[in-house]
């Protein structure tokens, strides 16, 4: 019985991994990458990697040419199968994406596509609820994304986020991620699969991973034209992969400089500010100043570079929990990797405040915008100047002076424009830029507040601040740290300090109620309050020998030099992607708003609460030979539908294919439903009623 029976592990002999993944092994292997971040990427143990690949080369690397040219000549039996139902032609050489040649009020979504279109992947399935065949491929290592494959349904819900996937396209970051991480492994949820999900996912305001469990994954995978969507475990592991690379950083310049090519013309005021991450876990991490709750506690920066209209353009994950004047020097060599050679204006607040970096980023050819920090000299109300403007707009009116002051010993020259507020506070602003209006300067400066509630709005409504990864990294070795020694002698101190202030009190207030004709003498006021004395004397002593402890210990000391009590900083790839594209979100949002401006009367005071109606809405899908039409049902208004439909006419004239098919995006609304004052039985009821006076959707 023992020998017929089956034992507990693999088969001796059995290889382990297919030999299709064997040759993806020995190139990533040839790429330089570490045995982790092959085994990530193939979604196994760092262990296996070791014994294929390990000190020793043996006969197994010498197969490896042999098992890629097997596994090719079995991919190459499969037949090539559309992913929809139009006939596509060979997956491998897809044609060029051209866009349609027309008007439209959006410049940057008709231009040229990518030199290297969306590859349309192979399919064995033919009907779109049943992705049994393309699973099975997947499996067994033949398959590195799903095709989409639409059916029609009614009411899908969320089908309007789809309004963005335009937007997805044209920000490029499909093809710059194919470029940079190549794929995630043969997996049925592919690279394309899982950049698209969870831009999806922040469109529909499915700020985590976790919030899927929420969500009916058959409805939200038809959405990506699957039979379901990826579960939790499923996108944490693609997440996990995708970090293995490294590339988040990357990726993030790579699409700057995609927005800059597009938006040029909003990028000579660009806007820098720290986003400060609290954190509430057990480990221990760095500290940072947390302004919205006046105390430091462990956190992280992240700093945010965002263009003149306040839409952000970069994101630099901080390494140091360091000031934004010691974070400047990287995050200028930053911008001006991303914008080139243009003339920009920094714009920053009080915490960036040093005359030597103003004179260093002068020199480095930036101009600078920024508060006036420290005490000076109040100007009288009389010398200021009312100014009135229209900018972008809207109407400007400031009481404003005027002055040059220098700096640095009479070595930087700048500008100094002051702003007198009604409850008579003066807001003073430093500028190097002498050829704008003082007007205009003024309100440059006061749009800074466009980028506080841009981290508002995206704490409230894509949860900028959540946990995405667990994960800790090690510190640099080299880094200084606050000394742990030297702040609890602080605490210390602050404890004696207080403590001899209610002794010295009651002390004073005892020779001030002192009866002198008892004790005419200090002599025997001491004697009577010996007690009080000896404790005042000795609060003095325990001091004065804190305070003599502290001056002994350095103020900074190295993170090595710590032990175990050493720091750990939150691994940072994971977040840094999931919020970029978070960003590439909010920039959708931001531009089809600006698509919606002509065309809604309050687009700037309402415009955004119009979209949060518009893209979880639900719709009809469509599909035919050459299209994926998608009619959204009518908004709460009609006015609100009439502009969601010339939204939807703009975005028609892209031309765009949605990602991994042949088939052409077209998105309509259905007319809102007519009200009348018409009565049962009379002809204007009749005809209302009758379903060929409705207008086609």
């Amino acid at each position: 019985m023992v020998g017929l029976g089956r034992p507990q592990g693999w088969r001796q002999g059995r290889r382990r991994i297919s030999g299709r993944r064997l040759g993806l092994i020995e190139k990533l292997k040839g790429q330089g990458l570490s045995n982790v971040a092959i085994a990530y990427r193939l979604g196994v143990t760092e262990k296996a990697i070791r014994k294929l690949i390990g000190p020793s080369r043996g006969e197994g690397l010498e197969q490896l040419p042999l098992a890629t040219m097997a596994s090719a000549a079995v991919v190459s039996e499969w037949p090539s199968i559309s992913a929809s139902s139009t006939a596509v032609k060979d997956a491998a050489e897809p044609e060029p994406i051209r866009p349609v040649q027309d008007s439209s009020p959006d410049s940057a979504m008709v231009e040229a596509r990518d030199e290297d279109p969306e590859p349309v992947p192979m399919s064995l399935d033919r009907d779109a609820s049943d992705r049994s065949g393309d699973r099975q491929m997947a499996y067994l290592g033949l398959l590195d994304d799903a095709a989409p494959i639409f059916r029609d349904g009614e009411r899908v819900g969320g089908a309007g986020a789809l309004l963005a996937v335009p937007f997805l396209v044209n920000s490029g970051l499909l093809r710059i991620a194919r470029r940079l991480y190549g794929g995630i492994g043969p997996a049925f949820y592919g690279l394309r699969t899982t950049l698209l999900t969870l831009f999806l996912m922040a469109l529909l305001r499915i700020q985590r991973p976790e919030q899927l469990k929420e969500r009916d994954p058959a409805a939200f995978g038809r959405l990506l034209g699957l039979d379901r969507a990826p579960e939790v475990k499923t996108l944490r592991r693609a997440l996990s992969r995708l970090a293995a690379h490294h590339s988040a950083r990357e990726l993030g310049a790579e699409l700057a400089r995609v927005r800059v090519a597009q938006r040029g013309r909003l990028m000579g005021f660009l806007y820098i500010d720290g986003h400060v991450r609290a954190y509430h876990g057990r480990r221990t991490i760095s500290r940072a100043y947390v302004a919205r709750r006046h105390l430091a506690m462990p956190a992280t920066t992240d700093y945010w570079i965002n263009d003149r209209a306040g839409d952000p353009l970069l994101l630099i994950t901080a390494e140091l929990s360091a000031s934004l004047t010691k974070a400047f020097p990287e995050l200028l060599r930053q911008v001006r990797a991303t914008v080139g050679d243009r003339q920009v204006t920094i714009v920053f607040d009080r915490g960036g405040w040093s005359p030597r970096l103003f004179h260093s980023m002068l020199q480095q050819g930036f101009d600078i915008l920024t508060y006036r920090k420290g005490k000076s000299r109040l100007i009288p109300e009389n010398r200021f100047v009312p100014r009135n403007s229209r900018i972008e707009g809207r109407p400007i009116t400031y009481d404003l002076h005027e002055q040059p002051v220098r700096l640095l010993k009479g070595k930087l020259r700048l500008r100094q424009i002051t702003r007198l507020c009604e409850d008579g506070h003066q807001t003073q602003i430093l500028t190097s830029r002498w050829d704008l209006r003082d007007i205009e300067v003024a309100y440059r400066m006061f749009e800074r507040w466009r980028q506080e509630n841009y981290f508002k709005y995206m704490r409230q409504e894509f949860l900028l601040d959540a946990l995405v990864d667990y994960r800790v990294e090690p510190e640099d070795p080299t880094r200084t740290v606050p000394n742990p020694e030297r702040r609890a002698l602080d605490k210390q101190i602050r404890a004696a300090r207080t403590e001899l202030t209610q002794l010295e009190r009651q002390y004073g207030a005892a020779a001030a109620d002192n009866p002198e004709h008892y004790r005419p003498t200090m002599r025997g006021f001491k004697i009577a309050h010996g007690k009080l004395g000896q404790q005042l004397r000795a609060t003095r002593d325990q001091l004065r020998n804190l305070l003599a402890q502290r001056r002994s210990l350095p103020a900074r000391v190295l993170i090595r030099d710590l032990g175990e009590a050493s720091l750990v900083r939150l691994a940072t790839e994971r977040k840094h992607l999931t919020d970029l594209i978070k960003m590439l979100a909010y920039q959708a949002q931001s531009d089809l708003l600006n698509l919606l401006e002509p065309h809604y009367p309050r687009a700037e005071q309402e415009g955004r609460t119009l979209l949060h109606e518009l893209l979880p809405a639900s719709g009809d899908i469509h599909l035919t030979d050459q299209e994926l039409q998608i009619t959204l049902t009518s908004l709460s208004s009609p006015h609100r539908t009439r502009a969601a439909h010339a939204l939807c006419t703009l975005l028609d004239q892209t031309a765009t294919l949605f990602p991994g098919t042949r088939l052409r995006l077209r998105f309509a609304v259905r007319p809102p439903l007519l009200i009348g004052l018409a009565f049962p039985g009379s002809p204007a009821h009749r005809t209302s009623a009758s379903p060929s006076a409705m207008p086609s959707p």
